[in-house]
């Protein structure tokens, strides 16, 4: 099954068998899925959650109780700006700097901008765990997104520049109904999960699938360099 069949294939699933959360429709988005909360606990009972001080997640709806998690636990807590827009094009949330109230509304894609610092990916220390959000991913840890690469150009972006390495734990939590074995084998640039966790299991992949080590320049589109300053830039200082 080809990328677009499948993520249609799963949004409706979704929706039809009630396992979507708001909001909704869960087309076109990385979707959210009933008992998200519990999936996100089930990843915080893993070593290499307690073993990570920096956490680069995505903004998803999903992955909120992640996030809020991982600030009410003290971790740094890094989202990448809409598209990357941004010539600093991460926000930083770091607990230390939000007051204890504040902590469940400052990762909310509504609030974050209240609450975080921007900063360029330069600036990012490493990052210990990576979390993903996905339409759908496999036991082996292929994954597909909602198709406009964002998570794999973030991820490529801070490989190229070291804060990230082949080391990083990347995980997702998804909806067991998201867990299939009839994903397309990965292209190049996309970024295989180390974790994948839903409210009933975590599936160590012992992925066989290699992961990108930076930016492959030559099949980034120039519109993509035309809408993000961060990438003229380190196209420009990979050429020098």
């Amino acid at each position: 099954m080809d990328k677009a069949t499948l993520r249609t294939t799963v949004w409706d699933d979704l929706e039809s068998s009630g396992a979507a959360r708001f909001p909704f429709p869960p087309h076109g988005r990385i979707p959210n899925f009933a008992d998200a909360t519990a999936a996100a606990e089930r990843l915080a009972a893993t070593p290499e959650w307690a073993d990570a001080d920096a956490v680069k997640a995505n903004p998803d709806a999903p992955q909120l109780p992640v996030r809020r998690r991982a600030l009410r636990e003290g971790k740094t807590v890094y989202m990448a700006v809409p598209r990357l827009r941004d010539e600093e094009c991460f926000y930083e949330l770091d607990p230390a700097r939000i007051d204890d109230e504040d902590l469940d509304s400052a990762p909310t894609v509504s609030h974050v901008e209240t609450y975080a610092d921007k900063v360029g990916p330069d600036a990012l220390p490493p990052v210990d765990l990576v979390v993903s959000g996905s339409v759908a991913v496999s036991e082996a840890g292929a994954r597909v997104g909602k198709g406009e690469g964002f998570s794999d150009l973030e991820y490529a972006v801070l490989r190229g520049l070291g804060a990230v390495s082949a080391e990083t734990t990347v995980a997702t939590t998804v909806h067991e109904r998201q867990v299939r074995d009839d994903l397309p084998e990965p292209d190049a640039h996309d970024v295989p999960m180390d974790l994948v966790v839903t409210p009933e299991r975590l599936v160590r992949t012992e992925t066989p699938y290699p992961r990108p080590e930076g930016i492959d320049w030559g099949a980034l589109p120039d519109e993509r360099l035309d809408e993000m300053p961060v990438l003229r830039r380190l196209r420009d200082e990979s050429n020098e």
